[in-house]
Protein backbone atom coordinates (compact mmCIF):
# COMPACT_ATOMS: atom_id res chain seq x y z
CA UNK A 1 0.00 0.00 0.00
CA UNK A 2 2.78 2.34 0.67
CA UNK A 3 4.58 1.75 -2.66
CA UNK A 4 1.21 2.61 -4.24
CA UNK A 5 0.78 5.94 -2.49
CA UNK A 6 4.69 6.73 -3.01
CA UNK A 7 3.68 5.64 -7.11
CA UNK A 8 0.72 8.23 -7.27
CA UNK A 9 3.33 10.69 -5.22
CA UNK A 10 5.75 10.06 -7.68
CA UNK A 11 3.60 10.62 -10.50
CA UNK A 12 2.14 13.71 -9.14
CA UNK A 13 4.53 15.60 -8.69
CA UNK A 14 5.93 14.49 -12.44
CA UNK A 15 2.96 16.49 -13.95
CA UNK A 16 3.47 19.08 -11.52
CA UNK A 17 6.03 20.17 -12.93
CA UNK A 18 5.53 19.43 -16.24
CA UNK A 19 2.59 21.60 -15.74
CA UNK A 20 4.90 24.46 -15.00
CA UNK A 21 7.35 24.46 -17.90
CA UNK A 22 7.14 27.21 -20.48
CA UNK A 23 8.48 27.37 -23.83
CA UNK A 24 8.08 30.14 -26.74
CA UNK A 25 5.62 30.02 -28.76
CA UNK A 26 6.61 28.59 -32.75
CA UNK A 27 4.67 31.87 -34.20
CA UNK A 28 5.23 34.33 -31.17
CA UNK A 29 2.71 36.99 -31.28
CA UNK A 30 3.89 40.98 -32.30
CA UNK A 31 2.00 44.35 -32.34
CA UNK A 32 3.00 47.20 -34.18
CA UNK A 33 1.65 50.90 -33.88
CA UNK A 34 2.23 53.87 -36.43
CA UNK A 35 0.89 57.25 -36.20
CA UNK A 36 0.36 58.38 -39.72
CA UNK A 37 -0.47 62.04 -40.51
CA UNK A 38 -3.27 61.95 -37.19
CA UNK A 39 -4.39 58.57 -37.46
CA UNK A 40 -3.32 55.98 -35.21
CA UNK A 41 -2.64 53.05 -36.53
CA UNK A 42 -1.99 49.39 -35.38
CA UNK A 43 -1.70 46.00 -36.12
CA UNK A 44 -1.68 42.54 -34.35
CA UNK A 45 -0.33 39.17 -36.02
CA UNK A 46 1.86 36.52 -35.31
CA UNK A 47 5.10 35.63 -36.52
CA UNK A 48 6.28 32.07 -37.83
CA UNK A 49 9.32 31.20 -39.14
CA UNK A 50 10.89 29.16 -42.13
CA UNK A 51 12.53 26.93 -40.86
CA UNK A 52 14.13 25.12 -43.76
CA UNK A 53 10.51 25.53 -45.75
CA UNK A 54 9.83 26.31 -48.67
CA UNK A 55 7.01 29.43 -48.21
CA UNK A 56 5.31 30.85 -51.41
CA UNK A 57 3.45 28.27 -53.85
CA UNK A 58 4.56 25.39 -50.86
CA UNK A 59 3.79 26.19 -47.44
CA UNK A 60 1.38 29.02 -48.56
CA UNK A 61 -0.14 27.79 -51.64
CA UNK A 62 -0.47 30.06 -54.24
CA UNK A 63 -4.52 31.36 -55.29
CA UNK A 64 -5.81 30.55 -51.53
CA UNK A 65 -6.78 32.79 -48.79
CA UNK A 66 -4.00 33.02 -46.39
CA UNK A 67 -4.55 34.31 -42.75
CA UNK A 68 -1.49 36.51 -43.59
CA UNK A 69 0.45 35.10 -40.63
CA UNK A 70 0.28 32.13 -38.04
CA UNK A 71 -2.56 31.59 -35.17
CA UNK A 72 -5.45 34.10 -34.81
CA UNK A 73 -6.20 36.42 -38.17
CA UNK A 74 -4.04 39.28 -38.81
CA UNK A 75 -5.91 42.26 -37.33
CA UNK A 76 -5.87 46.20 -38.19
CA UNK A 77 -7.18 48.76 -36.49
CA UNK A 78 -7.59 52.59 -37.62
CA UNK A 79 -8.68 55.47 -35.16
CA UNK A 80 -10.18 57.20 -38.42
CA UNK A 81 -11.61 56.68 -41.93
CA UNK A 82 -9.11 55.78 -44.37
CA UNK A 83 -9.06 54.63 -47.94
CA UNK A 84 -7.68 52.00 -49.76
CA UNK A 85 -8.14 51.80 -53.46
CA UNK A 86 -10.98 53.36 -54.70
CA UNK A 87 -12.83 52.46 -50.89
CA UNK A 88 -13.03 54.44 -48.01
CA UNK A 89 -13.48 52.09 -44.79
CA UNK A 90 -14.39 53.51 -41.71
CA UNK A 91 -12.47 53.83 -38.31
CA UNK A 92 -12.51 50.17 -36.72
CA UNK A 93 -10.94 46.55 -37.23
CA UNK A 94 -10.40 44.48 -39.81
CA UNK A 95 -8.81 41.21 -40.65
CA UNK A 96 -6.36 41.05 -43.28
CA UNK A 97 -6.14 38.42 -45.71
CA UNK A 98 -4.30 37.76 -48.75
CA UNK A 99 -4.28 35.86 -51.61
CA UNK A 100 -0.67 35.66 -52.98
CA UNK A 101 0.40 34.24 -56.76
CA UNK A 102 3.72 34.31 -58.11
CA UNK A 103 4.04 37.66 -59.36
CA UNK A 104 0.94 39.57 -57.94
CA UNK A 105 -1.31 39.20 -54.61
CA UNK A 106 -5.28 40.34 -53.52
CA UNK A 107 -4.67 42.22 -50.01
CA UNK A 108 -8.35 42.31 -48.29
CA UNK A 109 -9.65 43.82 -45.67
CA UNK A 110 -12.40 42.18 -44.02
CA UNK A 111 -14.92 43.23 -41.23
CA UNK A 112 -15.35 39.67 -39.67
CA UNK A 113 -11.45 39.61 -38.08
CA UNK A 114 -12.36 37.50 -35.05
CA UNK A 115 -11.38 34.06 -34.62
CA UNK A 116 -8.05 32.07 -36.25
CA UNK A 117 -7.43 31.46 -38.99
CA UNK A 118 -9.07 32.14 -42.82
CA UNK A 119 -12.39 31.32 -44.35
CA UNK A 120 -12.16 28.54 -47.33
CA UNK A 121 -14.11 31.01 -49.24
CA UNK A 122 -14.41 34.92 -48.73
CA UNK A 123 -17.95 36.44 -47.96
CA UNK A 124 -18.36 39.48 -50.38
CA UNK A 125 -20.52 40.90 -48.26
CA UNK A 126 -17.66 41.02 -45.31
CA UNK A 127 -14.73 42.40 -47.95
CA UNK A 128 -14.07 46.20 -47.47
CA UNK A 129 -11.89 46.48 -49.84
CA UNK A 130 -9.99 44.46 -51.72
CA UNK A 131 -6.82 45.42 -54.15
CA UNK A 132 -4.22 43.50 -55.89
CA UNK A 133 -0.50 44.51 -55.47
CA UNK A 134 2.92 43.66 -57.51
CA UNK A 135 4.89 40.74 -55.56
CA UNK A 136 8.72 42.17 -55.56
CA UNK A 137 11.19 39.46 -55.17
CA UNK A 138 13.89 40.42 -52.77
CA UNK A 139 17.75 38.68 -52.58
CA UNK A 140 17.73 37.47 -48.81
CA UNK A 141 15.87 35.06 -47.09
CA UNK A 142 13.59 36.82 -44.42
CA UNK A 143 13.59 34.29 -41.81
CA UNK A 144 10.61 35.65 -40.10
CA UNK A 145 7.34 36.66 -41.28
CA UNK A 146 7.45 40.62 -40.42
CA UNK A 147 4.71 43.50 -41.16
CA UNK A 148 5.76 46.81 -41.11
CA UNK A 149 5.01 50.60 -42.02
CA UNK A 150 6.37 51.99 -44.49
CA UNK A 151 6.96 55.11 -47.08
CA UNK A 152 5.13 57.33 -44.25
CA UNK A 153 4.01 60.43 -45.13
CA UNK A 154 1.45 62.67 -43.28
CA UNK A 155 -1.36 61.47 -45.45
CA UNK A 156 -0.18 57.97 -46.28
CA UNK A 157 1.63 54.79 -45.70
CA UNK A 158 2.38 50.85 -47.05
CA UNK A 159 1.91 48.24 -44.94
CA UNK A 160 4.89 46.14 -46.09
CA UNK A 161 4.33 42.06 -45.92
CA UNK A 162 8.08 40.27 -45.94
CA UNK A 163 8.94 36.71 -45.46
CA UNK A 164 11.11 34.42 -47.42
CA UNK A 165 12.27 36.09 -50.81
CA UNK A 166 8.71 38.38 -51.32
CA UNK A 167 7.81 41.62 -50.11
CA UNK A 168 4.05 43.19 -51.38
CA UNK A 169 2.91 46.42 -49.92
CA UNK A 170 -0.25 48.25 -49.45
CA UNK A 171 -1.11 51.80 -49.68
CA UNK A 172 -3.76 53.85 -47.35
CA UNK A 173 -4.57 56.65 -47.22
CA UNK A 174 -5.69 59.12 -44.04
CA UNK A 175 -7.68 62.16 -43.91
CA UNK A 176 -5.28 64.04 -42.51
CA UNK A 177 -5.49 67.43 -44.53
CA UNK A 178 -9.61 67.05 -43.91
CA UNK A 179 -9.05 66.81 -40.25
CA UNK A 180 -6.17 69.50 -40.38
CA UNK A 181 -8.57 72.07 -42.12
CA UNK A 182 -11.93 71.43 -39.97
CA UNK A 183 -9.06 72.27 -36.43
CA UNK A 184 -7.55 75.55 -38.67
CA UNK A 185 -11.76 76.40 -39.30
CA UNK A 186 -12.23 75.79 -35.68
CA UNK A 187 -9.49 77.95 -34.29
CA UNK A 188 -10.13 81.01 -36.62
CA UNK A 189 -13.66 80.52 -35.92
CA UNK A 190 -12.89 80.94 -32.37
CA UNK A 191 -14.48 78.90 -29.52
CA UNK A 192 -17.80 77.07 -29.86
CA UNK A 193 -21.08 76.85 -27.53
CA UNK A 194 -19.36 73.83 -25.87
CA UNK A 195 -15.63 75.09 -24.89
CA UNK A 196 -18.22 78.54 -23.86
CA UNK A 197 -20.13 75.99 -21.67
CA UNK A 198 -17.15 73.79 -20.09
CA UNK A 199 -15.01 77.14 -19.23
CA UNK A 200 -17.92 78.56 -17.63
CA UNK A 201 -18.94 75.56 -15.59
CA UNK A 202 -15.91 74.87 -14.11
CA UNK A 203 -14.95 78.14 -12.99
CA UNK A 204 -18.19 77.96 -11.27
CA UNK A 205 -17.15 74.39 -9.98
CA UNK A 206 -13.79 75.79 -9.06
CA UNK A 207 -15.09 78.83 -7.24
CA UNK A 208 -12.69 80.95 -9.71
CA UNK A 209 -13.77 84.03 -11.42
CA UNK A 210 -17.45 84.25 -11.13
CA UNK A 211 -17.72 87.46 -13.78
CA UNK A 212 -15.69 85.51 -16.03
CA UNK A 213 -17.88 82.72 -15.75
CA UNK A 214 -20.84 84.41 -16.18
CA UNK A 215 -19.57 85.97 -19.52
CA UNK A 216 -18.95 82.52 -20.91
CA UNK A 217 -22.10 80.82 -20.13
CA UNK A 218 -23.87 84.01 -21.55
CA UNK A 219 -21.69 83.40 -24.74
CA UNK A 220 -22.63 79.87 -24.67
CA UNK A 221 -26.47 80.65 -24.77
CA UNK A 222 -26.05 83.04 -27.31
CA UNK A 223 -24.66 80.03 -29.10
CA UNK A 224 -27.42 77.73 -29.46
CA UNK A 225 -31.38 78.12 -30.18
CA UNK A 226 -33.30 76.68 -27.59
CA UNK A 227 -30.74 75.41 -24.55
CA UNK A 228 -31.85 72.37 -22.28
CA UNK A 229 -32.64 72.63 -19.09
CA UNK A 230 -30.14 71.26 -16.75
CA UNK A 231 -27.73 73.59 -18.77
CA UNK A 232 -29.88 77.12 -17.66
CA UNK A 233 -29.49 75.23 -14.42
CA UNK A 234 -25.58 75.69 -14.83
CA UNK A 235 -26.20 79.39 -15.76
CA UNK A 236 -28.68 80.45 -12.98
CA UNK A 237 -26.42 79.33 -10.64
CA UNK A 238 -23.42 80.82 -12.47
CA UNK A 239 -25.80 84.14 -11.86
CA UNK A 240 -26.81 83.45 -8.29
CA UNK A 241 -22.78 83.03 -7.38
CA UNK A 242 -22.45 86.35 -9.44
CA UNK A 243 -24.81 87.85 -7.04
CA UNK A 244 -27.79 88.34 -9.86
CA UNK A 245 -30.42 86.80 -7.86
CA UNK A 246 -33.36 88.49 -10.16
CA UNK A 247 -31.49 87.00 -13.38
CA UNK A 248 -30.83 83.74 -11.70
CA UNK A 249 -34.63 83.13 -10.89
CA UNK A 250 -35.27 84.18 -14.41
CA UNK A 251 -33.37 81.80 -16.03
CA UNK A 252 -34.40 79.22 -13.14
CA UNK A 253 -37.94 79.55 -14.23
CA UNK A 254 -37.14 78.57 -17.70
CA UNK A 255 -34.72 75.68 -16.49
CA UNK A 256 -38.05 74.64 -14.50
CA UNK A 257 -40.50 74.66 -17.18
CA UNK A 258 -38.48 72.32 -19.51
CA UNK A 259 -37.69 70.06 -16.52
CA UNK A 260 -41.42 69.76 -16.41
CA UNK A 261 -41.75 69.55 -19.58
CA UNK A 262 -39.47 66.45 -19.68
CA UNK A 263 -40.89 65.38 -16.35
CA UNK A 264 -37.41 65.30 -14.13
CA UNK A 265 -38.11 64.98 -10.85
CA UNK A 266 -34.69 66.25 -9.78
CA UNK A 267 -34.26 69.23 -12.04
CA UNK A 268 -37.95 70.27 -11.46
CA UNK A 269 -37.06 70.26 -7.12
CA UNK A 270 -33.91 71.89 -7.73
CA UNK A 271 -35.21 75.03 -9.57
CA UNK A 272 -37.79 75.05 -7.04
CA UNK A 273 -35.60 75.47 -4.06
CA UNK A 274 -33.42 77.50 -5.60
CA UNK A 275 -36.17 79.59 -6.63
CA UNK A 276 -37.45 79.96 -3.57
CA UNK A 277 -34.15 80.57 -1.53
CA UNK A 278 -33.34 83.29 -3.86
CA UNK A 279 -36.61 85.28 -3.91
CA UNK A 280 -36.18 84.97 0.33
CA UNK A 281 -40.02 83.44 -0.35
Amino acid sequence: MRKLVLLVFAVTLMFSVNAQIETPAPSPAAKIEQVVGLTDVSIDYSRPSMRGRAIFGDLVPYGKVWRTGANARTKVTFSDNVTIGDKELDAGTYAIFTIPQAKTWDVVFYTDYAGGGAPAELDESKVAARVTVPAYPIEIDIETFTISFDDITSSSAVIGIMWAKTYVGVEFKVPTDKMVSASIDKALNGPGFNEYYAAATYYLSEGKDIEKAKEWIDKAMSMTEKPRFWQLRQQSLIYAKAGDKKGAIEIAKKSLAGAKENKNADYIKMNEDSIKEWSGK
